[in-house]
């Protein structure tokens, strides 16, 4: 199966985007506008002796600055939706990396390292480079720098799931202040749209589905599973699973939900009038309210709570 990618973006983005007929743009950055101004920090330990570190600072140099493009690994990551997709508002766009390699022979691909400490095996090839002073070492040191930069981040953003793209500068165009990574629209293989889109929003993507004649999306958040999952234009149930948006096997038959396949509604729509009944009639909390001291009661607890006398 052909690896697909996630690009989260907002709602006015997605239009930008495809702003070119029969092409879709992406915004690229420079390593020194990465949002994560730690990033450059994990490549060796700096708490080297001078004479090692003023070595590694001039036989690396400054870290070529090649465009770069990040997609996540899965298009069902809650605080991607929330930070890059306009808190659900936007879209993410479904990208096939075969696709785009085919179209950009040149463009590098890598799954970011997610760790808090630098690199051991880059000081291992400072340490080579520094005592032998071959040029074969000093590159092989260059060389590992240069990927410990562009892919490695800090643990604390492992959610993202971010897998990189690494372009070279013929397939880079200026425009307006962005940096802009155009491939052909055919690399685009789904549209997914949030779940508190707008209903321009979602009229938008289900034009462009149609005009790119792949499938249109919609990330639902249910009532029993923490997992989001997706409608299709059609209001048939998917789920993300092994690194792709599958038809899901088991749906509640009320609220569509995903349920275990012995199941037919989930947990919330099998709720009856008897079983809110019982919950009435067993209820504490009802019976005091009747009685009228509800409140006070809740008073006394938080008292309690606090320790007081």
């Amino acid at each position: 199966m052909a690896r697909k990618l996630y690009k989260y973006m907002g709602a006015d983005i997605m239009n930008m985007a495809f702003s070119e007929p029969g092409k879709c743009s992406f915004k690229c950055s420079y390593p020194k506008d990465f949002n994560d101004p730690y990033e450059l920090f994990l490549t060796i330990d700096y708490e080297q002796d001078p004479h090692m570190l003023a070595f590694y600072h001039d036989t690396v140099g400054n870290i070529p600055q090649a465009a770069t493009t990040c997609f996540s690994k899965s298009p069902a990551v809650i605080p991607m939706w929330a930070h890059y997709g306009h808190n659900h508002h936007g879209v993410v766009l479904e990208i096939d990396e075969e696709k785009v390699l085919h179209h950009l022979p040149e463009i590098n691909f890598g799954d970011v390292d997610y760790q808090d400490e630098p690199h051991e095996q880059i000081l291992e090839h400072l340490y080579r480079a520094h005592g032998t002073k071959k040029p074969r070492h000093t590159y092989f040191l260059r060389q590992a720098v240069v990927s410990g930069a562009y892919y490695t981040k800090r643990a604390c953003w492992s959610y993202e799931q971010e897998r990189r793209l690494v372009a070279n500068s013929e397939y880079v165009n200026e425009v307006n202040g962005l940096l802009l990574l155009t491939v052909p629209d055919d690399c685009v293989t789904a549209v997914i749209i949030g779940h508190n889109a707008t209903g321009a929003t979602i009229d938008s993507a289900k034009q462009l589905t149609d005009n790119l004649g792949s499938p249109f999306y919609q990330l639902k958040i249910g009532k029993c599973r923490a997992d989001p999952f997706f409608f299709d234009k059609q209001g048939r149930t998917h789920i993300f699973h092994d690194e792709a948006i599958v038809p899901s096997r088991k749906s509640c038959e009320e609220c569509r939900e995903p349920v275990a396949k012995e199941t037919k509604k989930c947990s919330w729509c099998a709720i009856e009038d008897q079983h809110r009944k019982y919950a009435a009639e067993n209820n504490p909390f009802r019976a005091i309210d009747n009685a009228g001291f509800l409140q006070e009661y809740f008073e006394g607890m938080r008292r309690i709570d606090r320790g007081d006398k």
